[in-house]
């Protein structure tokens, strides 16, 4: 299938909308990022493509602080856990954080931390489905966007969470 992009520069660094069959169905953080996943794919750059530009509108809003979710048609593909885990995301409010283990609880998993640490990961659609806003048990920032939590610093930061930035070389999700 054909996908198309488009990019905008934000104060997390530049990002690139993907986007196929009508849906968003990537947010890369960085042209690095998406040449590594979307390099090996038919892309077309089409910065007039409606959807794409109703994207980077609200990733404006948010980035200037007037956007606090998102309204747009979104592809997430990934495993039933995966997707449970996302939806649990969506429904952390902007300028909140929860822990690991307080996703894991959510789904009825407890002792699933390092799951929900890796359907964060493969989340495609950061911000928009904020995996952001998940923090260490001990309020720490841990891995994001290839370990670069320098972003989620940003983009909490923006929100006005509560968190430890100076805790973010600790790197576990479950202290």
């Amino acid at each position: 299938m054909t996908q198309i992009y488009s990019s905008i520069e934000t104060a997390a660094g530049e990002l690139f909308i993907v986007a196929e069959a009508g849906r968003i169905s990537a947010i890369r953080l960085g042209e690095g990022a998406f040449l590594k996943h979307e390099g090996q794919q038919q892309i077309t750059r089409q910065d007039d493509d409606l959807l794409l530009k109703e994207c980077v509108k609200q990733l404006k809003g948010y980035f200037l602080g007037e956007r606090k979710s998102f309204d747009l048609p979104i592809a997430q593909k990934g495993t039933p856990f995966q997707l449970e885990v996302w939806n649990q995301l969506l429904k952390i409010p902007y300028g909140d954080t929860k822990s690991y283990q307080d996703i894991a609880v959510q789904t009825g998993r407890p002792r699933a931390v390092r799951a929900v640490g890796q359907a964060n990961k493969a989340n495609k659609l950061p911000i928009i489905i904020p995996c952001h806003r998940v923090i260490g048990k001990n309020r720490s920032l841990t891995g994001y966007a290839g370990n670069r939590t320098e972003i989620k610093d940003i983009l909490l930061s923006l929100e006005g969470a509560a968190f430890k930035p100076w805790a973010a070389k600790q790197n576990r999700m479950d202290d």
